[in-house]
């Protein structure tokens, strides 16, 4: 069910189902390009979805079902994802000479038993084939990226779709639909040692995830998100915390750059209450990603990550790619989606709704 990263049919849907909100675009391919033919989102009642995951499918598939009939999007086969957190994946490497059919009994049932942290019987399973390489002993091997869910967890994602009268064509990973939106960006890196880290920046977790030659190779979930920075920077000035992030604001956020060296937060204290707040998470989010880079660096001989890329709702915060040069030492740059993608749009949006789009985007090209 996973399916190709880079699959595609001439349009599609993709549904993006976050903690807070749920992002809907209907995607058209003309020609080497696509269209952002209608887009549609709208905020998810308190405890439908609870730490990313789907607590109360039937209220989220009416939700959706709403969303669609307002939005004129009759489209019934979609795309969605279900977040890291709650998968396993596996880079794996096979004897090259292993006929498909072996391949596919071994993976799904003996190999998938090796790395789930769950019963085999209780989880789906599939994996994508990528390339041959050779090992140190000159020996070919199939590299194979197997991927996992607890079929509790993606039983939830077809219940709610099916609620919504729609058809789950394909239900993979957040951040494959993450890569296929950035894939241009990839691209320019396609050496085995250089690593690209991608901060997928949520509304309450933020997805790090390092990608080698366009295939992740690392990934895990720091609960440090859009809500984080909202609510740090209300409690500084004495304001009540909210359970919504306003995004429109979030836009408005510039990281006080000026107040940092490359060492760390020189000038934490000579700005505002609020900005202090900010800089103390960023840089908690900062060093996160440092030991993620670092764990990677260390399993991996001779690699480095090289480039950051920086995406979802918290990369409309001003100034954001600075902050984590200046901290990490890595060029980095604040990811538009749209220009990503080459995608036409006869709507005009905000930097922030253009910002939260990357994962829906990456389901909607899939389809499409």
């Amino acid at each position: 069910m996973f399916g190709n990263i880079f699959g595609g049919k001439p349009k599609g849907l993709g549904i993006e189902i976050g903690s807070e909100r749920v992002n809907v675009v209907e995607m058209r391919q003309t020609g080497q390009s696509y269209k952002l033919a209608n887009y549609a989102t709208t905020e998810l009642p308190e405890g439908v979805v609870e730490e990313g995951r789907i607590t109360d499918p039937i209220q989220l598939g009416e939700v959706i079902r709403e969303l669609l009939a307002a939005n004129k999007i009759k489209l019934k086969k979609a795309a969605t994802a279900v977040p890291g957190r709650e998968t396993v994946s596996r880079l794996i490497k096979l004897p090259a000479e292993i006929p498909d059919e072996e391949l596919r009994d071994l993976i799904l049932n003996q190999e998938a038993s090796l790395y789930l942290p769950f019963p085999r019987e209780d989880a789906d399973v599939d994996y994508q084939k990528l390339g041959v390489t050779l090992d140190d002993d000159g020996v070919e091997r199939q590299e194979v990226l197997m991927v996992a869910t607890p079929k509790e967890v993606t039983d939830t994602y077809l219940q709610a779709l099916q609620v919504a009268n729609l058809d789950a064509d394909i239900v993979e990973v957040t951040s494959f639909a993450l890569i296929r939106t950035l894939h241009s960006s990839l691209t320019r890196f396609s050496s085995a040692a250089e690593g690209v880290a991608i901060l997928d920046i949520e509304y309450e977790a933020t997805e790090i995830t390092i990608s080698v030659d366009g295939i992740p190779q690392f990934s895990r979930t720091v609960a440090i998100g859009t809500a984080t920075l909202q609510n740090a920077q209300l409690r500084a000035i004495n304001l009540p915390p909210r359970s919504t992030t306003n995004l429109e604001d979030l836009q408005e956020l510039v990281v006080p750059v000026q107040t940092m060296d490359t060492a760390g937060l020189a000038g934490l204290g000579s700005g505002s209450p609020g900005d202090a707040a900010i800089l103390r998470v960023l840089s908690d989010l900062a060093d996160e990603l440092r030991r993620s880079i670092d764990f990677h660096c260390g399993q991996t001989q001779g690699a480095d990550v090289v480039h950051l890329l920086i995406a979802g709702p918290g990369a409309c915060i001003q100034n954001l790619d600075e902050f984590f040069r200046q901290r990490l030492g890595i060029d980095t740059e604040q990811i538009d989606p749209l220009q990503a993608l080459n995608v036409k749009s006869d709507r005009e949006l905000q930097p922030y709704q253009r910002m939260s789009l990357a994962i829906a985007m990456g389901l909607g090209v899939r389809e499409a």
